[in-house]
């Protein structure tokens, strides 16, 4: 799943659950649940660190997906801070595969990231972009309908 679904998926869960502990909780493990779901990622792929164009493409489609979501939690949330704090709780295997590329050779993070890539076992069945994409816009619209009521 994209940044901006896991996101408001963790927003969602820190608006709805009352314990922030047990929110945290869900939140984290919402974002495997998510990656289970066939889905599409952008591909931000980069064989060499050499290769900066492709690299600052990457990162501005990131970033534009991060704030997206940011953006539309902004608008439609209550703005609580553990709204925001399970919303990054969503983020953080996202965040471990990352600190894997940066710090490669770490044995925690080769391991999450082994296990995180698992959970995309659907990836490479044949479905179609359609129902890929569809089931990312529906997880963003039933987010965004819970967070606004």
């Amino acid at each position: 799943m994209i940044l901006l679904v896991h996101l408001l998926f963790g927003a969602v869960i820190g608006s709805k659950i009352s314990n922030i502990y047990l929110a945290i909780i869900l939140a984290l493990l919402s974002h495997y649940l998510l990656d289970v779901i066939p889905h599409f990622d952008y591909p931000v792929k980069v064989k060499d660190r050499n290769q900066w164009k492709k690299l600052m493409l990457g990162a501005v489609k990131v970033a534009l997906d991060f704030f997206t979501g940011i953006f539309l939690i902004l608008i439609f949330s209550k703005n609580q801070p553990t709204v925001y704090i399970c919303a990054f709780f969503a983020l953080l295997p996202d965040g471990f595969t990352v600190l894997k590329y940066l710090i490669p050779g770490n044995k925690i993070f080769e391991a999450h990231y082994a296990f995180h890539m698992k959970l995309h076992f659907l990836k490479d069945k044949k479905i179609s972009m359609f129902w890929r994409i569809f089931n990312q816009v529906a997880v963003v619209i039933i987010s965004i309908i819970l967070l606004k009521y």
